[in-house]
């Protein structure tokens, strides 16, 4: 048996273990137990009322100031 052989069935061989590992995982994952959770979700209070940083127009207003701040820096101030 020459050594390239031996080193292809080795590598074949570790890429079977690693397979079935693999495969083992995934089947843990599959049943999970029955939990009972209590998600209390206060849905009454206003958007601006609420936590600042979830309102989705914060974030928007957020990244156009951020892109017209680099879009001023990259210009340089047009002074030549």
């Amino acid at each position: 048996m020459t050594r390239t052989n031996l080193l292809s069935k080795i590598q074949f061989l570790a890429l079977a273990v690693v397979a079935n590992f693999t495969i083992v995982l995934i089947k843990a994952q599959e049943k999970t137990p029955d939990l009972k959770v209590d998600v209390n979700v206060n849905k009454g209070e206003s958007m601006m009322g609420g936590d600042l940083m979830s309102n989705p127009l914060v974030w928007i207003i957020g990244a156009l100031v951020l892109i017209l701040m680099i879009a001023l820096v990259a210009r340089g101030g047009g002074n030549k």
